[in-house]
Parts: C-alpha cells; sequence; structure tokens
C-alpha cells in the first residue's frame, strides 16, 4: 500500500532494508519478511486507441492516477517498410520467379496496429497490479455503430446497403458521387481526364471515400507539383471507432485469463455516474469512475506516460545520393553518453531528449510538447534515467 512516511522510507533505503524498484511511480521493494496489510483496491481501466486512463481507488481515496498516450506511427512505418521491401526485390532480385503463397494467419489475428493497443493495454493492467494490491478490475468497453455515426436514421436492411451499395469499386462510387465534375475548378479547364486523389497520404488515410476526390488531370498534376493548395479536409475518419470494436472484447478476454475478478462497464453508465458527481471530463476521472469509487479523494498529482518506439531498424535513407552512394538512416545509439528519449535535468527542470547532434547539442522538451531548448549543450545536463518503452512525467493536478 502506498505510505506518505518519506523520512522512515529514506532511512530504510539508508539501513538497506528496502531497495528501489522504480523511478516513476517511485516504488520499493522491502528486502525483509512481513506481514501483509492491505486494503481491497479497484482498477478502473478507460480503454482507448489514443489515450488510456488508469485509476486505482479504495472507498475513500485514489492512490494511483495515470494518462497513458499510445503510439500511432505503425501503420506510416509499415506502409514505409512495405514500399522499401518491394524497391529493393525489384532492383535486386527482379529475375526471381514468384513464390507461391504459403503464409497462413493464425486464429485471432488482429492487425499490428491494433495488436499493439492490446498488448499495450494489458501491460498498463500487469505493470499496475505488480505495485498495489489490485482487488478487482474494471475495464470500458465502447462499442461503435458507424453506420449510424454516418446516418443518423440507418434501420433495418439499410445496414446491408451502405454509400457504396451498387457500385463497382470506390473509385467508380466517389467519381458518382462528385459527380463526374473537377471539385477545383469544377469543369473550368475543360479537362474530360478526371483521377481520384487522396486528401490525406494512402499510407495513414487509407481508401476511404471521405479521404477520396475526384480532380482533373490538370488539377492532380498542379497540385503534386506544389502550384496548387487544396484547403480541402478529409471527412470523419472511422479508424479509432473501428479499432476499438475490434480489440475491446481481446482485452477482456486476455485480462480475464490472468486475473480472475475482471469486469465490464459502458461508456454510457460512465457518463452517467461522471454527471450525477458533477465530475468533470478527462480520461482519469472516467477511470476514476469506471472503479466505481468516483467520489473517492483523488491524487494532487497523475502520471502522464508516452510510449515510443524502441529503435529504428531503417539502415539506409530511402533517396540515393549521387554516385550510388546510400546514407546510413540511423543515429549513433550513444551520442556523448546519451540516448534518444533519456530523462535529463537542465537548470533545474526535467525534460527528455527529442533530438540529438553529433556534436553534443540537443532538442529538449516535455511529453507534452513544450520545448525547454532547441539546441542546450550536453554538458549543462545531468542524466536522470535512461530511455524506456514508457516515458514518465508526473504532473500537478
Amino acid at each position: 500500500m502506498p505510505t506518505t512516511r518519506y523520512g522512515k522510507v529514506r532511512r530504510m533505503l539508508k539501513l538497506k532494508l528496502a531497495i528501489v524498484v522504480q523511478r516513476e511511480p517511485f516504488t520499493v521493494r522491502l528486502t525483509y519478511k512481513t506481514l501483509d496489510f492491505t486494503q481491497p483496491v479497484s482498477l478502473g481501466v478507460d480503454a482507448g486507441s489514443v489515450y488510456v486512463g488508469v485509476s486505482a481507488t479504495t472507498r475513500t481515496r485514489e492512490l494511483y492516477a495515470a494518462e497513458f498516450q499510445l503510439r500511432r506511427d505503425i501503420v506510416e512505418l509499415l506502409a514505409s517498410r512495405r514500399e522499401y521491401r518491394r524497391t529493393r526485390r525489384y532492383r535486386k532480385i527482379r529475375y526471381r520467379k514468384n513464390k507461391f503463397n504459403n503464409r497462413k494467419r493464425k486464429k485471432n489475428w488482429l492487425p499490428p496496429s491494433t495488436e499493439n493497443c492490446v498488448n499495450t493495454h494489458i501491460r498498463i493492467i500487469k505493470d499496475t497490479s505488480q505495485i498495489l494490491p489490485i482487488h478487482s478490475i474494471t475495464i470500458e468497453i465502447a462499442p461503435f455503430d458507424t453506420q449510424r455515426l454516418k446516418l443518423s436514421d440507418v434501420s433495418g436492411v439499410q445496414y446491408q446497403k451502405g454509400e457504396q451499395f451498387g457500385f463497382w469499386n470506390v473509385r467508380e462510387y466517389v467519381l458518382f458521387r462528385d459527380n463526374h465534375t473537377c471539385q477545383i475548378c469544377k469543369g473550368k479547364r475543360k479537362d474530360k481526364i478526371l483521377n481520384v486523389h487522396h486528401i490525406e497520404s494512402r499510407k495513414t488515410g487509407g481508401n476511404s471515400p471521405n479521404n477520396l476526390i475526384t480532380l482533373c488531370s490538370t488539377c492532380h498534376k498542379l497540385h503534386h507539383q506544389g502550384e496548387l493548395d487544396l484547403k480541402i479536409k478529409r471527412g470523419i475518419s472511422m479508424k479509432n471507432a473501428s479499432v476499438m470494436g475490434v480489440m475491446r472484447w481481446e482485452i477482456y478476454n486476455r485480462a480475464k485469463l490472468m486475473y480472475p475478478n475482471v469486469y465490464l462497464t459502458y461508456g454510457y453508465i460512465t457518463k452517467n455516474t461522471r454527471i450525477n458527481n458533477g465530475l468533470q471530463k478527462s480520461h482519469i476521472v472516467d477511470a476514476r469512475c469506471i472503479s466505481k469509487n468516483p467520489i473517492a479523494k483523488p491524487c494532487c498529482e497523475y502520471y502522464f506516460f508516452k510510449q515510443t518506439r524502441r529503435h529504428n531498424r531503417q539502415i539506409h535513407k530511402a533517396n540515393i545520393l549521387k554516385g550510388n552512394i546510400r546514407k546510413l538512416n540511423q543515429a549513433p545509439f550513444e551520442v556523448k553518453g546519451f540516448r534518444l528519449f533519456d530523462k535529463v535535468a537542465f537548470n533545474g527542470k526535467t525534460c527528455f531528449i527529442f533530438g540529438r547532434r553529433s556534436s553534443g547539442y540537443f532538442d529538449l522538451r516535455t511529453l507534452k510538447g513544450t520545448r525547454i531548448h532547441a539546441s542546450a549543450s550536453y554538458k549543462n545536463i545531468s542524466l536522470i534515467q535512461r530511455s524506456k518503452r514508457f516515458l514518465a512525467e508526473r504532473i500537478n493536478r
């Protein structure tokens, strides 16, 4: 159980009666046997595809509160790797015949980005259970009806007749939707050749109709040459809703295999609890409501965690320089004894290394993105903690 007797903890560490397990949240482990005096602790998990809220509470007070920011770069990185792999194959082994398709996906396979979200939720629950005596775990799942988000009065057979019903492919539907007319010049350029353009990159935006627009060949070419700015934003993306619909039961089933007391709740119940108790909307407050102790005294501070990639495995840059020289893409593992995302102290402030130069000057920022210094010398910073998969920062409420 948590304690506020800092003096006692300091003396125990000095006498080696306890050892430090982790810095944030600060956790110690006793080196001698003792009796267990614990209280029932409820853990509430506000699941999400971008942010995850966690709150561990008793009936009277909140013991631990944290907000996690998950990775959102996996889809783009995998798309880039696929492009590089195809280019490399064509460049080196274009003479090789195609192999037969002998790959088979395992049962309950999930896309890599969704699998990472599920694994991260399970790891958050596991890490919290290691530092607190969790008695019960409640996870909020949020089912989304993507058809009704687009059209509020959809019902019955209309679910089987979506916006692309009756069309051969997405391109045909987009041309029909835009009345076979360029959406920029409205046909004034007299160009009869029509193209379907991706508003966002195909890597991240996909081939959804709300990410596609009809352009004539002239406007399309001018836009890619940088001479024409479309000034058009894509429609509502259903990506996060789709991810939550896929992974909600997977999170519950995996947690149920690891812990006995795992329960489910829904978003409307959390909203009703929050409104009845006059609480403000946030991921941490929702997690406290999910833990079934909404009126527990909140912590004076919470932890903000940001998930980062461990290593950049791309060896060379994509563009080839003159003389057929391929420039290395990977930076040195350490520069002047510091690594990327190391936690450091600079002028009395705690920050992280977000950029490095071989000369020893670093870009220092907080996890929220606030820039502390754009080019700080390594001589003026001191190491606090090595980089981890989850970068941690304490924030006062």
